[in-house]
């Protein structure tokens, strides 16, 4: 299958504003396997935010500097910048979906860019003055807006260059989240170490250094992306009927997908697949500890949390990839009933002493949660169509914003009564874990009833040949 543009599938190239959406469209003979790089280029980037509690000890003992001293940062005190961080990762794809789509996709990278590196910057003046507000705004705030901004303003374009292999192209993309992590944490250490010194952590200067790499990538990436001209498709590639896999060849205006219960039901769909996996995923260290307590050490754990990172790296591309070939609605079928088992299984796993199967159980378990974001804006496409389906990720990531506070919230208020009724060491994570599987129960419900968005909400041929009309009149 050719992959590059048709001739004469463009519309007519005239000077535009270098930051402007018709700046973007793609020449003919341009290859939409460059799309993905420049994609990974700022998702490795802000999937640096899974790697922030590398920074937490460090910037607790910033006056100091060997340990704690007692005006310096408390751990608590220090967790709110990540909480903020993904709080408005949340807000500003829900509220920034419609500029999306009205501004393209470059200028939308170039904004996450200044304001993920700059709150970087901030940060490091916070910290050379000891201001945490100034964390707060700088990582928490401006780097929450990057975070959010730089999430979904690839999502959209892939979806559009590959609407032949829509879960693949998210998978690629998303995946570089998962995976920025495992980047930005043994960096973090290694650029700390190098900065480090009898009167300083080293934790502002790495700042700055992070601030800076981040920016130059992200920025290469904004001007890197590019996006198919109005009515291109891959030659050869034919449209799926609707009744096949519940693609839909309409579309739907991002106003107008709130009006309808495919939305909310998604939205709850992300949300509880999202809840167990997340609420797990913090304690994974101390439940295999606790689990199999004098066979595996602190270590032993840490490298059980790289593993499972992997996992859920991994489990991003391969998932949203079998989607393109079992149904978006399929998959998620299998991270509900298969995901309810295995929460269910891992006391008794954990009981037997069967390390193998307990660690093989999370791992699959955490594969599924990664396959779950990025599975879903493949999901929307294919509910919504592609012409708003940047805006319609954007609104839904408030599950994940939601999820991120429930989930943590209902293992620890859960593991604490369990304590505090005198349940002890892995038997204190017993009902939370079978809560978990109960909501993946909910989940499976909720998938259940997804259905076909009806015609009413479509948007009409003339309306879709208006806005195709406007982007080549404009180009």
């Amino acid at each position: 299958m050719s992959s590059v543009m048709n001739e004469g599938s463009s519309p007519a190239y005239g000077p535009a504003p270098f930051f402007s959406k018709e700046a973007t469209y793609a020449k003919p003979g341009f290859s939409r396997w460059m799309v993905p790089p420049a994609a990974l280029a700022v998702h490795l980037c802000i999937g640096q935010a899974y790697a922030f509690s590398v920074f937490n000890v460090p910037l607790s003992r910033v006056i100091g500097i060997t340990e704690s001293a007692p005006d310096d940062w408390k751990l608590t005190t220090l967790g709110w910048i990540f909480s903020l961080a993904i709080f408005f990762l949340g807000i500003s794809a829900a509220f920034a979906g419609k500029w999306l789509e009205r501004v393209g996709p470059r200028l939308t990278m170039f904004t996450a860019a200044c304001c993920f590196g700059s709150g970087f910057l901030v940060s490091a003046l916070g910290i050379y003055t000891h201001q945490i507000a100034l964390l707060y705004l700088g990582y928490g705030v401006l780097g929450g807006i990057g975070l959010g901004l730089g999430y979904v303003s690839p999502v959209s374009t892939l979806i559009r260059w590959f609407p032949d292999r829509r879960g693949m192209a998210t998978g690629m993309a998303i995946m570089g989240f998962g995976g920025g992590a495992m980047i930005a944490a043994p960096l973090s250490v290694a650029l700390m170490n190098t900065f480090k010194s009898a009167t300083s952590v080293g934790v502002a200067q790495t700042f700055v250094v992070m601030g800076i790499g981040y920016f130059v990538s992200m920025l290469i990436g904004s001007l890197a992306i590019r996006v198919p001209a109005p009515g291109w498709k891959p030659a050869g590639w034919t449209p799926p009927t609707t009744a096949s896999k519940m693609i839909t060849r309409n579309h739907v205006h991002i106003d107008q997908a709130l009006k309808t219960s495919q939305f909310y039901l998604l939205w709850l769909v992300l949300f509880l697949n999202v809840t167990a996996g997340i609420g797990v995923l913090g304690q994974a260290s101390l439940m295999i500890q606790e689990s199999f307590k004098g066979s595996v050490t602190a270590a032993a754990a840490a490298g059980f949390v790289g593993l499972l990172s992997l996992f859920n790296m991994g489990g991003r591309f391969f998932w949203a990839s079998s989607s393109d070939w079992i149904g978006r609605k399929n998959t998620y079928f299998v991270f509900f009933a298969l995901g309810a088992v295995l929460y269910w299984l891992v006391p008794q796993l954990g009981a037997s002493g069967n390390i193998a199967l307990f660690v093989l159980a999370y791992c699959v378990i955490m594969s599924m949660y990664g396959g779950g974001f990025a599975t879903i804006p493949a999901y929307l496409a294919d509910m919504f169509g592609t012409a708003f389906v940047g805006g319609i990720h954007g609104r839904l990531l408030t599950a994940w914003a939601a999820a991120g506070i429930a989930g943590p919230v209902l293992v620890n208020y859960i593991r604490e009564y369990q304590v505090a009724h005198g349940v002890t060491g892995a038997d204190a994570y017993t009902m939370t874990l079978h809560i978990m599987a109960a909501l993946l129960v909910v989940g499976f419900i909720c998938n259940l009833l997804v259905a076909r968005v009806s015609d009413r909400h479509h948007m009409s041929e003339a309306d879709v040949s208006s806005l195709a009309g406007n982007a080549s009149a404009a180009h």
